[in-house]
């Protein structure tokens, strides 16, 4: 496998590098932007939009550029990097596929006009009223529900999911963990659009497009791991203790060490399942991706609590930037599955594979 980026690939990541350095350069411009709603920053939304981010995995007859996974990634990545709060990967990435996928049109994502929120979960069914299609249920969270023009939601219908779109139901806001936010979005008999023949089971349509996702989740957590270490690096660099810096006490260093480890196992698996999705193999991407997420959740985890250990008490505090990088590792890691769930979901794919004779 080629792991190196082609000229093109390295022009979209400096582009999109240069652009979000202006807004968010310290943990401050995060601060700004996530201070008040929607909870991130219009303008740089709109920035996105004109430079082709926001349409970067749509095809050119849809206002977008007919990118792949690996570009996606790479935006997900310099995001991650900066700890952006803007929704690329649930607004473009899974509404946006969702809907790509599904027939409908998707240019006004590209263009910034309409954000789209995914609504997902057991708890929402779909019946026929007349020639109207009516929702009912609740779910929470929902990301960006507030904010969002048009709803994505995955409902039951006689026991299977279908989808549709509706700009109906109360929605009820809140902050995220990680600063951002979500709402608690209930329908009462709200009519909805359905995308496609609601009749038919939408499972692996709506499974491959939170495959993407995940994958752009894991990229976007890569870039924030590391920012994360360099940051470390950086402390351990410049602090001093007892008259050395700390960089002397090999303890820290092999800590430190080990964090790189961590990062490098996860960019390597991360990079290998987009390579996957690339080629198409709808059952392997799904599984590559569930195998990506796992991963960066260890490595996050790992990477975001020795970060705050190695800073010490500053570490904890709300004024440093360690800290909210860890939050958003940790966010990012509950997001479409947490480790237990993908664990899971590849352990009982385990009796699928041909078991090695060690001996032979």
């Amino acid at each position: 496998m080629d792991f190196d980026y082609t000229d093109e690939q390295r022009a979209i990541r400096e582009a999109v590098r240069s652009l979000l350095s202006k807004t968010y350069a310290t943990i401050d411009g995060r601060r700004d932007a996530t201070a008040n709603d929607p909870g991130f920053d219009e303008v740089m939304w709109a920035r996105l939009a004109e430079m082709g981010v926001l349409g970067l995995p749509f095809l050119e007859g849809a206002g977008g550029m007919g990118a792949g996974p690996v570009e996606v990634g790479l935006v997900a990545e310099e995001i991650g990097r900066v700890l952006a709060p803007e929704p690329f990967v649930e607004a473009v990435v899974l509404c946006g596929g969702l809907l790509a996928r599904a027939g409908a049109d998707v240019s006004r994502i590209a263009d910034g006009t309409i954000l789209p929120a995914y609504v997902g979960g057991p708890r929402v069914t779909a019946r026929r009223t007349g020639d109207v299609w009516v929702l009912d249920g609740s779910v929470s969270p929902v990301l960006n529900g507030a904010r969002a023009d048009l709803l994505v939601v995955v409902a039951d219908v006689d026991g299977t999911p279908a989808l549709f779109t509706t700009t109906h139901g109360k929605r009820t806001s809140f902050r995220t963990y990680d600063g951002g936010r979500a709402s608690r979005v209930s329908f009462d008999g709200m009519a909805a659009e359905p995308l496609g023949d609601p009749a038919a089971d939408a499972t692996d349509l709506i499974n491959y497009a939170r495959a993407r996702a995940q994958v752009a989740y894991a990229h976007e957590a890569l870039g924030a791991m590391e920012r994360a270490l360099e940051i470390t690096r950086d402390y351990l660099r410049s602090r001093h203790q007892f008259g050395k810096p700390l960089k002397a006490f090999q303890n820290l260093t092999f800590r430190a060490s080990d964090m790189y480890v961590s990062l490098e196992l996860a960019r390597s698996t991360v990079l290998w399942a987009s390579m996957v999705l690339e080629n198409g193999d709808e059952v392997e991407g799904i599984q590559a991706a569930s195998r990506a997420k796992l991963r960066v959740a260890e490595s996050g985890r790992h990477i975001g609590q020795e970060a705050i250990q190695l800073h010490g008490g500053i570490g904890m505090t709300m004024e440093y930037q360690v800290g909210h990088y860890t939050m958003r590792l940790t966010t990012i890691e509950h997001l479409l599955g947490d480790r237990r769930h993908h664990l899971a979901r590849l352990a009982a794919t385990v009796g699928d594979h041909r078991a090695v004779d060690p001996l032979q």
